[in-house]
């Protein structure tokens, strides 16, 4: 969402941000999940004080949010940049990564400027996380800022996935054999929305919270979202109920209108399994 002083249009649109914001606080859910990049310059302790400005209605409702770390978050200076980040979600008690139980719903949000290597201390709490996942959790969601699958076009372009994200990737697919829990792995970056699915696992990249938007010009085979409309300022909506998720995307229908609105552009389904895997205790 790229949160700084309104007076800046660089590189972030402030109206649609800040509508999207209020939007986001009156659908007053549950829990909010956000994939990262929420202030412009991470290190700027004004910038964060823009974000709590503008969604100042998500504090007021009492929901939990639960973050991500982009790149933003520690542009310029990172140390500085990190801590900013645990200041404004105190929740966190000082993590950069952790995990989350809803119900039927576990939420892991990875720190992409760390280490995520077999040896390294997220990587190896990223593998228990998947080995002793909660018997009830039916959705595992989780979020990390950098795609770990992209479109042909982010591919050529940008370079995504990253080999950090295809690190983790492959830890994923090593345990799905062995997991109940459903998989949707959330990321952000790229400033649009596309979504995979691969060997049951749905990737959603949902980038589209305000700032400056990336047009995808060309979408693969693979993409689900085929919509050649732009830009994608949006936001999601997740259902969990009677063991089974809908998303529903809603995009901005005209950013340059007087008065925004959103209309559906995509929406998936996904079934529980309904028994855990053969060895694995229900």
């Amino acid at each position: 969402m790229r949160f700084t002083d309104p007076a800046i249009t660089d590189g972030t649109n402030p109206k649609v941000r800040r509508w999207l914001a209020e939007k986001i606080g009156a659908e007053n859910p549950q829990a909010l999940m956000i994939t990262g990049d929420m202030p412009y310059v991470g290190e700027k302790q004004s910038d964060w004080d823009w974000y709590q400005k503008e969604t100042a209605s998500w504090k007021a409702d009492g929901f939990p949010v639960f973050p991500t770390i982009g790149n933003h978050e520690i542009y310029h200076d990172k140390p500085k940049g990190i801590a900013n980040f645990l200041n404004n979600y105190p929740q966190l008690q000082g993590h950069t990564y952790y995990s989350a139980l809803l119900g039927s719903v576990e939420v892991l949000s990875l720190d992409m400027t760390s280490p995520v290597g077999p040896r390294s201390d997220q990587g190896r709490w990223f593998a228990a996380q998947l080995e002793h996942l909660p018997g009830q959790v039916e959705f595992l969601f989780i979020l990390y800022h950098v795609p770990w699958i992209a479109d042909t076009q982010s591919q050529l372009v940008a370079g995504l996935p990253t080999k950090d994200s295809l690190v983790l990737r492959e830890v994923l697919e090593a345990h799905l054999s062995r997991m109940r829990a459903k998989v949707v792995v959330f990321s952000g970056h790229i400033h649009n929305y596309e979504r995979f699915e691969q060997r049951g696992v749905e990737y959603v990249v949902t980038g589209g919270g305000g700032a400056v938007p990336y047009p995808v010009v060309f979408r693969g085979i693979h993409d689900l979202y085929k919509d050649p409309g732009f830009p994608v300022y949006h936001y999601l909506t997740i259902e969990v109920k009677d063991h089974q998720l809908k998303a529903v995307m809603w995009k901005v229908i005209d950013p340059d209108a007087a008065n925004l609105n959103v209309e559906v552009k995509d929406t998936f389904v996904i079934k529980a399994n309904p028994t855990a895997p053969k060895g694995m205790k229900p």
